[in-house]
């Protein structure tokens, strides 16, 4: 990993899962090339100790950079990857097809939400991510409580106050990280990022 990739590791004091963002600039005419080769990468990765999913923006019309965020359960399981043989072999095949060099980023959290698919692209306002957000989460604090009041009632000791809020949380968050708002995000982008 290059002094840049280094240095955008968040200094935070907990374990709460990276995601790596990698930006590679295609040159047009190795496009079908790239996205076989994408799928390779895709598939090396999956294999890997705490890979725990996959985002891809492919880029609009007009433009050749692709956006992967690479997503592993810790910072440890991120390095092993990034440094692993295999990433290095399967870059090293490709690199005639790129542009330009490679960018990558460490991300931690839900960092990775709302970073814009174009490197020059402005953030999103504070009033666009909170909406969004909002509108994700306000659903699931009632659809999940009630998917889970048959557990709660069939189990008495996970329905104590806190402990049945704690299990509500957790899924509400999961759900929200690996599966609703990469996708909404995607879905949105075009506002979001106006």
């Amino acid at each position: 990993m290059n002094d840049k990739a280094a240095e955008s590791v968040p200094s935070v004091h907990y374990n709460d899962g990276r995601s790596i963002i990698i930006k590679h600039t295609v040159r047009p005419e190795f496009r079908e090339r790239y996205e076989t080769w994408l799928k390779q990468i895709i598939a090396a990765a999956a294999e890997f100790p705490g890979h725990s999913g996959v985002h891809i923006l492919r880029p609009s019309e007009g433009n050749d950079t692709f956006e992967i965020a690479v997503r592993f359960t810790s910072n440890s399981a991120a390095e092993a990857w990034l440094s692993s043989n295999i990433r290095k072999e399967l870059l090293s095949s490709i690199v005639s097809a790129l542009a330009s060099d490679e960018q990558l980023e460490i991300k931690s959290g839900i960092d990775f939400w709302f970073t814009p698919p174009a490197s020059k692209a402005k953030q999103p306002t504070r009033w666009k991510q909170w909406l969004i957000t909002t509108a994700v989460i306000w659903p699931l604090t009632i659809i999940v409580p009630a998917l889970y009041q048959p557990l709660f009632n069939i189990i008495p000791e996970i329905s104590v106050w806190g402990v049945r809020h704690g299990i509500t949380a957790a899924t509400i968050v999961a759900l929200v990280v690996y599966l609703i708002m990469p996708r909404v995000v995607r879905l949105v982008a075009g506002w979001l990022f106006r």
